[in-house]
């Protein structure tokens, strides 16, 4: 980690990523903290010795606090999880206060600890924040129609989105969208991804890791953005994209409903629900379902009947 000319701590300790180094550490903060100082774990995880002064946890990772399972995930990744999770679990006795960024985090949390639990969301740029876009830009040029902000873990859904556009081309509908994939990080889904672009002839573009500077580049070159993740501890694309005067497409979840309200909705686990949120953001009309009365019901029963009728002869 880089750290800034102007840190405003005199003195850093580094530790290896390592289980044993980072054990060592665990030892190290025991023997040197005091009573009287405040300790405050950036990572999620509170420290495995109960410690004589003020300790604040900030928590960021969802899957510590919630009932999701992990069979999605490869192996290496699953059992780094479920340490985490029996780790946070056994030791959050060892906090006095969790800091999250979000309500949906704290009514989490607070199910499951005696500790203070207080929200404070937090991001370097934050004057121009605001829940709802104010007016739509209509002389506003993109070269996309929308955008997803997002790794490739399972929790963001990346499948049904895409089945979603797949079920857009089968309705002639072909908008464009850009993904912030990478190839490397997430080859399994990319290659899905591509033999889906190939079978329908979708416009979908990834794009690769991108650096912070490079996405809020990105936000300016849209329509709007799509989140169809299923859960989110913040959710920093969707502030991102209000700040860029971008309109939302968001999983009709508690946890964008904390931090914006989007223009429209959906079900994240079903794809059509996907698809008809971009046919209103594109304000293509739904066909209407042809209700039929009791007549016109028992004639077409009659006609189908006499159709298979003759064609059983």
């Amino acid at each position: 980690m880089e750290l800034p000319s102007d840190f405003p701590f005199n003195q850093v300790h580094r530790v290896k990523p390592s289980v044993v180094q980072r054990f060592r550490a665990e030892l190290w903060l025991k023997r040197n903290v005091k009573a009287g100082d405040m300790v405050l774990c950036f990572g999620n995880l509170p420290p495995l010795f109960r410690l004589p002064c003020h300790v604040t946890v900030f928590l960021q990772n969802r899957y510590l606090v919630d009932n999701v399972d992990l069979g999605s995930f490869p192996l290496k990744t699953r059992l780094r999880l479920q340490a985490e999770r029996l780790w946070f679990a056994s030791k959050m006795s060892n906090v006095d206060e969790f800091i999250v960024q979000t309500p949906s985090m704290q009514r989490l949390l607070k199910a499951r600890t005696r500790a203070d639990v207080q929200v404070r969301p937090f991001m370097e740029q934050h004057e121009t924040y605001r829940r709802a876009q104010l007016e739509p830009d209509a002389s506003r040029k993109t070269a996309f129609d929308f955008l997803y902000v997002a790794s490739g873990e399972p929790h963001k859904n990346h499948r049904t989105l895409i089945e979603a556009w797949c079920l857009l081309a089968q309705q002639g509908l072909f908008p464009s969208l850009r993904l912030t994939l990478d190839t490397s990080d997430f080859p399994q889904l990319c290659n899905w991804l591509e033999a889906k672009v190939a079978k329908h002839a979708l416009h979908i573009e990834t794009l690769g890791k991108l650096s912070h500077e490079k996405v809020l580049e990105c936000y300016g070159e849209v329509g709007a953005l799509i989140f169809p993740s299923t859960f989110e501890s913040f959710g920093l694309p969707l502030i991102e994209a209000r700040q860029a005067g971008l309109p939302i497409l968001a999983s009709e979840l508690d946890y964008v409903r904390d931090v914006v309200d989007p223009e429209q909705t959906f079900d994240p686990l079903s794809a059509i629900s996907i698809a008809r949120a971009v046919k209103r953001h594109l304000q293509q009309e739904e066909n209407p379902l042809p209700l039929l009365g009791a007549t016109a019901f028992l004639d077409h029963v009659v006609e189908r009947a006499g159709k298979s009728a003759h064609s059983d002869c």
